[in-house]
């Protein structure tokens, strides 16, 4: 156990709360590995991102089991799930919903506002590239300012709101590509890759015979928003704001902290909401972990679903073959050999 002297800025009910939270993740992964084979650093960040209050966004092929991962979580959390296909012809009203005439007692009638898919806990914006800016701005005003806009008026949507968007990589014809502004509002975008072959034959055997198991509940909107705020209270030692700080500024080519190799590959950088989202993913890496305190082990293993969708590449990274992961790797290390060097 960890002397918890050396942590006097984490109250001891904080303390016993983070090793709960840590008990639950583990009970939370088991359930969900029930019907999802592998994929165990995809379901870690969309923890992550849910109990830091952030959003997702997902780069995948078809057929990788992304809703069904998604839509089980809601199941195991007991929140409301819903799912939203994007397409060219996708209005805002249809995510949004809209007034709606209803006839009263009497012969009168009035306008009631019907409530659309995105009044949920949890969304699931399939292929978000699909539908045109319009659409996509009222969907990022729903995950910025966790409402929505219909006829002038304002509605809240429900805590805990949380909204994992998909991308597909291979087919780009009618799409709209995402905007930097807008792709710099999803806190994470996760890598979801191939099965390896001995999973592959696990999922062969697992989908084709008996129904998926039901998963048990394992917490409540209530007890996800109590955790949210716990994330918010884990300390964080000064050296760690710093080093997330100096990668972040290692990523833009006019800074003069930037390294020489790196000039010629970035054209634009990471701005100041990656530091936010290095800090709080830490935060909730280490919390799930059951650490009373953030680890530079944290803050490294968020950097690249952090970075990656918000470091440019320029054109000569790309005809080499080198992308915004291996950039960020490789300042991360370099960062992290100066620390030790300090040290």
């Amino acid at each position: 156990m960890t002397d918890l002297n050396s942590f006097s800025a984490l109250p001891p009910d904080d303390v016993d709360a983070i090793d709960h939270l840590r008990d639950t993740y583990g009970r939370l992964a088991a359930e969900l590995s029930k019907v999802i084979v592998g994929q165990q650093h995809v379901i870690e960040q969309l923890c992550i991102c849910l109990f830091a209050r952030g959003h997702a966004l997902l780069m995948g092929v078809p057929g990788l089991a992304k809703t069904l991962l998604i839509s089980r979580l809601a199941e195991t959390l007991s929140l409301n799930f819903s799912r939203i296909q994007f397409t060219p012809d996708l209005m805002p009203m249809d995510i949004t919903g809209t007034d709606i005439l209803q006839e009263l007692p009497g012969g009168k009638r009035q306008f009631e506002f019907a409530k659309g898919p995105v009044f949920a806990n949890i969304v699931l914006a399939d292929e978000i590239n699909r539908a045109p800016a319009k659409t996509q701005a009222a969907m990022l005003e729903a995950m910025q300012e966790q409402r929505v806009t219909v006829a002038g008026r304002p509605y809240d949507l429900q805590s805990p709101f949380f909204v994992l968007a998909t991308q597909n990589p291979i087919e780009q014809e009618g799409t709209y590509p995402l905007p930097e502004a807008q792709l710099d509002r999803f806190m994470f975008m996760i890598g979801v890759g191939y099965p390896s072959r001995g999973e592959e034959i696990q999922i062969a055997r697992s989908t084709t015979g008996a129904r998926l198991a039901k998963l048990d509940h394992i917490m409540d909107g209530t007890r996800v928003e109590a955790y949210q705020d716990l994330v918010r209270r884990v300390p964080v030692p000064d050296h760690i704001y710093e080093f997330a700080v100096d990668l972040v500024r290692r990523t833009r080519p006019a800074d003069p902290d930037s390294p020489e190799w790196l000039k010629p590959l970035v054209g634009w950088g990471a701005g100041p909401r990656a530091v936010q989202f290095l800090i709080l993913g830490a935060k909730a890496r280490a919390a799930l972990l059951g650490s009373y305190m953030v680890r530079l082990e944290d803050v490294i293993a968020v950097a690249e679903p952090v970075l990656r969708h918000r470091v440019m590449t320029t054109f000569t990274a790309q005809s080499d073959g080198i992308t915004s992961i291996e950039v960020t790797k490789r300042l991360s290390e370099e960062l992290q050999k100066e620390v030790i060097i300090k040290k």
